[in-house]
């Protein structure tokens, strides 16, 4: 499916024209871009899908300037950014037309502060110091932080630290923003307004946009041009989105599409594109297919079929009044969590809610004894583990960090898998053992020789993932673990946690991406500010507009999809989503 110049705006000279564009990286034996025809124009926003390793970060690099002035390769057809070919010119010339925001905000922080950080770009092109005040201040307007130019960029939340991203690029009046996985580490409610924000560069501000992201439904919360989506290093579709989102193509090269759209195809009632199916709230839904929705919920089962609380009737982590508190500063300190009182089960598959901020990742740290209690208690196995060592939580909790670089210390990949089993003294055949099984468990068998600085993001996770199963913890705690994956990844490695469930180990999961907590996840705690809000179903607490408000999360396109069919209780469309979600992954695997 292509339409190239679908909703294009204006008659104009493409500002970005690739035609018959091939790449191939020095150090490969095949190319990883094949023949790529991309045409956007002035004033364009678009979305950019594909699974991990389908080409969108080379391409990105393309773009960007990257390739072939950082990343060396032959390349044949021809690229135009803004009129110029990226490689005839130099590196700052293509930045000045396009600016980029990566993935991890953190690691294109180089300032102090929030000013300094967004002044960068100016000093490097030695701007006049009196005309930067004006810049900058223009900037941070545009992204939202106008009041947050004296703090520090580390200081701030996940969302601000985006903000800041995007003024450090907006700063030097960019036409192009590309933004690779935006949304990757925010809550539901921040990516939201993440994209509110990027909507509003675009429409009121006449930016281009290209937004490279997994979360396909939270990008279109907000009007977007064109889908192209990319697979095995071409573009197999490059239309509007209701063609996109109407065709099938996405499930086929595994990119999940928004939930209600899924949700119609399991009911046999798949969506069109003259339905303007992009947002569950917009969708033109025929009375047959709300007849249709209504049969599939009533066929299905009268519950969910988890297995919260089953196993032994001792809880592997109890939580009594847990109180904790962190210094914000000389002599002064804060209120992470107060008064947290909830017990999980032996066996049981446990989600964590709540925005950024919460208190999601301190409970996690202070169950692991990294943060030291103020009041109350933690009960490990029904016992008090205050006095315990770090060494004795390890050996009964293993704690998976969000960002894969503060767990990964060693060279290569086996060998970070080794660190931990030879500080416990195992053999080195019983380690050999544990390797093999943990690599091939998360997918990195290929890589095992591999060095750590060549994996991906992602398959950093999983490596740092891998490390940790291969202690055999009785409870496995693992801070966002599927955060900028692809469906596809996110599903084989969500299969692979829920082996772990079956086979006994009690798994707690932190975060905020609510469709793992609807599929996978058979009770959630949900955190605001510290404070345990709610202890219930997952599709209790995301079919509830108001506790979702209160907690920073919002409603799934399921629940407005139960919403228009009249459903009363959404919690049973939901339900039926994930039992018919559940046997079509089965099926496939």
């Amino acid at each position: 499916m292509t339409a190239p110049h679908s909703r294009t705006v204006g008659v104009e000279e493409p500002l970005i024209e690739l035609a018959g564009y091939s790449f191939q990286y020095r150090a490969q034996s095949e190319p990883t871009l094949h023949d790529i025809d991309l045409t956007i124009r002035r004033g364009e926003k678009i979305a950019l899908v594909g699974a991990s390793g389908s080409g969108k970060s080379t391409l990105i690099s393309v773009l960007n300037g990257l390739i072939p002035h950082h990343h060396r390769g032959s390349s044949t057809g021809t690229v135009r950014v803004g009129r110029r070919d990226p490689s005839q010119v130099p590196l700052v010339e293509t930045a000045a037309v396009v600016g980029t925001v990566l993935q991890d905000s953190n690691s294109q922080f180089v300032g102090l502060s929030v000013a300094e950080d967004i002044a960068f770009s100016l000093e490097n092109q030695q701007v006049p110091h009196d005309e930067m005040p004006a810049r900058i201040a223009r900037a941070a307007e545009l992204a939202g932080i106008p009041d947050r130019l004296g703090d520090a960029p580390q200081d701030l939340s996940g969302g601000q630290k985006q903000r800041v991203a995007l003024a450090g690029v907006l700063v030097d009046d960019v036409e192009v923003l590309l933004l690779d996985e935006p949304l990757a580490n925010l809550d539901p409610a921040t990516g939201r307004a993440a994209v509110e924000l990027i909507d509003t560069l675009h429409r009121d501000h006449g930016r281009t946009v290209i937004l490279v992201e997994h979360r396909l439904e939270d990008v279109l919360h907000r009007d977007v041009d064109r889908i192209v989506l990319m697979d095995a290093g071409r573009i197999v579709a490059d239309a509007a989105p209701e063609e996109v989102l109407a065709s099938g193509l996405l499930e086929a090269h595994g990119i999940r599409p928004p939930l209600h759209v899924a949700a119609l195809r399991y009911a046999g009632a798949p969506v069109t594109a003259a339905q303007r199916p992009q947002r569950s709230e917009d969708i033109e839904l025929t009375a047959e297919q709300i007849e249709a929705v209504r049969d599939w919920v009533a066929a299905g089962s009268a519950g969910r079929d988890g297995t919260a609380g089953e196993g032994s009737d001792a809880a592997a982590l109890d939580l009594h009044r847990v109180r904790c508190e962190l210094p914000v500063g000389p002599g002064r300190s804060r209120a992470a969590l107060e008064g947290v009182t909830a017990s999980v089960s032996r066996g049981e598959m446990l989600g964590v809610l709540g925005s950024n901020g919460a208190g999601k990742s301190t409970l996690a740290r202070v169950i692991c004894g990294f943060e030291q209690l103020t009041g109350g208690e933690v009960l490990i196995g029904g016992i008090d583990a205050d006095g315990w060592s770090l060494a004795a939580r390890g050996e009964r909790v293993g704690f998976v960090l969000q960002e894969p670089g503060q767990l990964l210390s060693r060279p290569h990949v086996t060998e970070e898998i080794a660190l931990g089993l030879r500080a416990r003294g195992f053999d080195e055949d019983e380690i050999a053992r544990r390797t093999t099984t943990v690599l091939t468990a998360c997918g990195l068998s290929p890589f095992r020789s591999w060095p750590v600085s060549a994996l991906s993001h992602g398959q950093k996770k999983r490596l740092s993932i891998a490390a940790v199963l291969a202690l055999e913890p009785e409870m496995l705690i693992l801070d966002e673990p599927t955060a900028g994956q692809d469906f596809a990844h996110y599903s084989e490695f969500m299969g692979f946690l829920r082996s772990l469930h079956t086979a006994g180990t009690t798994i707690v999961l932190i975060t905020h991406d609510m469709h793992l907590a609807l599929e996978h996840t058979d009770r959630v705690l949900v955190l605001s500010e510290g404070r345990l809000l709610a202890d219930e179903d997952p599709a209790a607490v995301l079919t509830d507009p108001e506790l979702t408000a209160r907690a920073d999360l919002v409603t799934t396109g399921l629940h407005g999809l139960a919403r228009r069919c009249g459903i009363a209780d959404p919690r049973a469309l939901v339900h039926r989503f994930v039992e018919a979600d559940r046997a079509a992954r089965e099926g496939t695997a």
